[in-house]
């Protein structure tokens, strides 16, 4: 319970951390904010501080925040519509700025306090792990329980036993003794427990003997006048490789191939269950999925998809061509179509996370 409760508030906390960008640099340019809302109406209460109504609404899905003259055309030099294309463009991007920021963060801390830094097989450390980063669908690893963040500690197998300190010996010993079943020893957070595992003799391509991708780790704090500038320099480098696998995505999907091999879509649900799974590994793992998420939610609300920020931007710029804004009504209809889309397919792909989940 207490699990779900954080994963709940860490979701609050991000959209409330969007909202605020938005919020802060329309302040900034003097843009009045005439609400600034936690959760979605209807509203149990309000509070009102100079210009803006600081409210409470019933519907915890998120937060929003309402600037004057963002959904309407006004003769106001101080309303959205009324400031240059460069300062609406830059209070649209403040909400994906502030999860970036989030990510940096996050990030940060987790290289000041220890962070778990991928090593090859070649190095010699005495407290390398070998963890799980992945766990394929339908895979003997998923039927035996094994989750995202566990690391394997032990091989074993008739009288045989392995301790597990480099991935090539997890691969070695699969392959050997791939259709017998074989026991790990796994470690999840501060619990240690034993599972049965029979590793497939022919793995589909791309899943190995038991379906799970592994990493090497080992746990290095940095000073803190350091860590700030690895944790800018992670962020920067997990936001490539999201961008780089979006692409793949999209380019797969544009020739008809369907998703790749090992990607698959989660919605809210999905995303719950994988910080409940991160939350049992540890605090240092969950703050690393929290940074994540917040960086691929920065990379999705910049795709130029009317009914996130990436939409607007797109709008701005065809503004910025033709030297005219589009009708105010026709932009959020279009909006409006897209967030219906939206929601139609988080529909199907929560349903289809609640069916795999439970």
């Amino acid at each position: 319970m207490i699990s779900i409760l954080i994963v709940f508030f860490t979701l609050i906390a991000l959209a409330i951390i969007h909202e605020f960008g938005h919020f802060i640099i329309a302040k900034k340019f003097g843009v009045p904010v005439e609400e600034f809302g936690i959760g979605y109406p209807p509203r149990i209460f309000g509070k009102k501080m100079g210009q803006t109504l600081y409210s409470l609404n019933l519907l915890p899905f998120g937060a929003f925040v309402k600037i004057y003259g963002e959904k309407e055309s006004l003769e106001d030099s101080n309303s959205f519509q009324g400031k240059p294309i460069e300062q609406r463009a830059l209070i649209t991007l403040g909400g994906v700025l502030s999860f970036w920021i989030v990510g940096i963060i996050l990030l940060s801390i987790i290289f000041a306090t220890g962070a778990p830094t991928v090593i090859s097989d070649t190095v010699e450390a005495e407290d390398a792990r070998i963890q799980v980063v992945s766990v394929a669908n339908g895979s003997p690893a998923e039927d035996a329980g094994i989750k995202m963040g566990d690391t394997i500690k032990e091989f074993s197998i008739f009288n045989l036993q392995f301790s597990i300190t480099k991935i090539k010996q997890i691969q070695e010993l699969t392959e050997q003794y791939g259709g017998e079943k074989v026991n790990l020893t796994i470690e999840r957070g501060k619990e240690s427990f034993k599972v049965d595992i029979i590793p497939r003799a022919e793995a589909p391509e791309g899943e190995g003997a038991m379906g799970i991708a592994l990493v090497r780790t080992v746990t290095k704090a940095y000073p803190f006048y350091l860590a700030p500038l690895k944790g800018t320099k992670a962020c920067i480098d997990l936001t490539y490789q999201i961008v780089h696998s979006l692409g793949r995505i999209f380019g797969n999907l544009f020739q008809g191939k369907g998703l790749p091999l090992g990607v698959e879509l989660v919605g809210p649900v999905g995303v719950g269950s994988l910080m409940n799974q991160a939350i049992q590994t540890g605090p240092i793992y969950y703050l690393q999925f929290v940074a994540i998420i917040a960086i691929h939610l920065a990379v999705f609300n910049l795709l130029p998809i009317p009914a996130v920020d990436g939409g607007k931007l797109l709008f701005l710029g065809i503004e910025k061509i033709k030297g005219s804004p589009i009708n105010v009504k026709t932009e959020g209809g279009i909006n409006a179509f897209f967030f219906i889309l939206l929601i139609i397919i988080m529909f199907f792909v929560t349903v289809k996370d609640i069916i795999r989940i439970f």
